[in-house]
């Protein structure tokens, strides 16, 4: 059995905001930590039952990039649910509701 290891470095500034985060995985292909402005990472407690969420941000994501960032998860959602469970359904309404929020942010911006 082969493990691979996926690490995230955040660095906090004096108030435990963060200010640069980075990510590294061994199956990334390249050598070396990336930088990123965003992590959201949702795990399955099969125990409780619940999901547990991480998202940080650095002080620097606008909130442009921040609505961008989920509007892109949501999708990714979307297209995972389907790959894992074949459900057409609750994939298109997913994408429905990224339709609707792409269309909001584009109002925003006018």
């Amino acid at each position: 059995m082969r493990e691979t290891k996926i690490t995230f470095n955040v660095t906090l500034d004096d108030e435990n905001i963060p200010e640069k985060i980075q990510w590294d995985a061994d199956d990334k292909g390249m050598e070396g930590l990336l930088d990123t402005k965003s992590i959201s990472v949702a795990l399955w407690d099969d125990q409780k039952k619940n999901t547990l969420r991480i998202d940080l941000w650095t002080k620097d994501m606008t909130i442009d990039e921040m609505k961008r960032f989920y509007i892109d998860c949501l999708g990714g959602i979307s297209q995972t649910l389907l790959s894992s469970t074949g459900d057409e359904f609750m994939s298109a309404e997913i994408n429905s509701l990224c339709d609707r929020l792409v269309t909001h942010v584009k109002s925003e911006l006018q």
